[in-house]
């Protein structure tokens, strides 16, 4: 009796023993796969999950080694597209539209967990000691923990492998595992042949060419981007209607609304009081006539639908032609982010003034 015993306890190390090299060997072969590249081209396509709404965008990468990056974002429901750049002179969200960039001193991406950079990924793997591998569907889904500083409402990871170690899908959980990220790689060209003149930010300033216009004037004309929003005037630039956060934090309320002119319209300014004071600043916004660069002091950050920049204790970001400032002491990052992603074109109410 005693033998039998001895030899299943043996049979059972062994199978334990495979699977577990089984499952390092996987994570290896994958860290490798991308750790060997000096250039890759990704696309795919992301959605992020907000309360009932789904925010969708389509997806491309440009890596090169020493930190470099290119990451375009187009939202798909209103083709608003962004664009993060790294390269050796600092950290960029361009958006085209506007003729507009954020520039950031940052340790961006290296600061945070990132859903669609392969490097990051990977990282945040071979960081966890008690990921977990199993064999799903002919595929291998790796979980472990991520580490999103400017939004702890993030907590682990699931990475879908095929069988060739190629990443297929990234899913992002709540603590509660409610997904909120998703991540679908629909191709990678691990030997892009990328070089530094194709992260450079000078690809992004638009001339003024207006060779081809019988009628300087028109042509000028007919090229200035019109404004989307339902809640801002074409040609007054005034804002038709004031939108309002749905998320205000506990015991806090409005103060006061006021509305002030400027050179390109209305500026909105609404001060809340209360345990969590804060002021929210709205104004209609256009495409400058040279491309300007908006020195920031923090990190890029997705608000819903668009790519903010968010500060020490603020942030700054623009949909639908309206720019939005949101500032206040006492608020955390979480909340920041809460109340920003909260606005929305049929968000019309708000807490009353006291």
């Amino acid at each position: 009796m005693k033998k039998i015993l001895v030899v299943l306890l043996s049979v059972l190390l062994l199978v334990s023993g495979c699977g577990k090299k089984k499952s390092e060997d996987i994570i290896k072969n994958f860290t490798a796969k991308v750790n060997d590249t000096t250039s890759y081209t990704l696309k795919g396509n992301m959605e992020i999950y907000a309360s009932e709404e789904v925010f969708t965008y389509s997806l491309e990468v440009d890596f090169l080694k020493d930190n470099f990056y290119k990451v375009r974002m187009v939202n798909q429901t209103n083709n608003h597209e962004q664009i993060i750049l790294r390269n050796k002179d600092a950290v960029y969200v361009i958006t085209p539209s506007l003729n507009k960039s954020f520039k950031f001193q940052s340790d961006w991406p290296d600061n945070s967990s990132q859903a669609y950079l392969l490097k990051a990924i990977v990282n945040d793997i071979n960081n966890d000691t008690e990921q977990k591998i199993e064999e799903v569907d002919g595929n291998y889904v790796i979980e472990s923990s991520v580490n999103y500083p400017n939004n702890p409402e993030l907590k682990y990871q699931k990475v879908t492998l095929d069988k060739d170690n190629n990443i297929k899908k990234n899913e992002i959980y709540d603590e509660n595992n409610n997904l909120k990220m998703k991540v679908v790689f629909t191709s990678i060209d691990y030997k892009a042949g990328l070089k530094e003149d194709d992260f450079q930010l000078e690809d992004y300033i638009s001339e003024d060419d207006t060779s081809d216009c019988e009628d300087e004037t028109t042509c000028k004309q007919d090229t200035k981007p019109k404004c989307e929003g339902s809640n801002c005037s074409e040609e007054t630039g005034a804002l038709e209607n004031i939108l309002y956060p749905l998320y205000i934090p506990s015991n806090t309320y409005l103060e006061k609304s006021d509305k002030v002119s400027t050179d390109t319209g209305d500026r909105v300014i609404l001060t809340f009081g209360g345990e969590k004071s804060f002021v929210l600043v709205e104004e209609k916004v256009s495409a400058s006539d040279e491309f300007e660069i908006i020195p920031v002091y923090g990190d890029p950050l997705i608000v819903s639908d668009t790519i903010g920049a968010l500060g020490a204790n603020s942030l700054s970001w623009t949909k639908d032609n309206i720019s939005y400032y949101l500032a206040g002491n006492d608020l955390t990052t979480l909340e920041l982010l809460n109340i920003g992603s909260s606005i929305g074109n049929n968000n019309q109410t708000v807490s009353k003034e006291k």
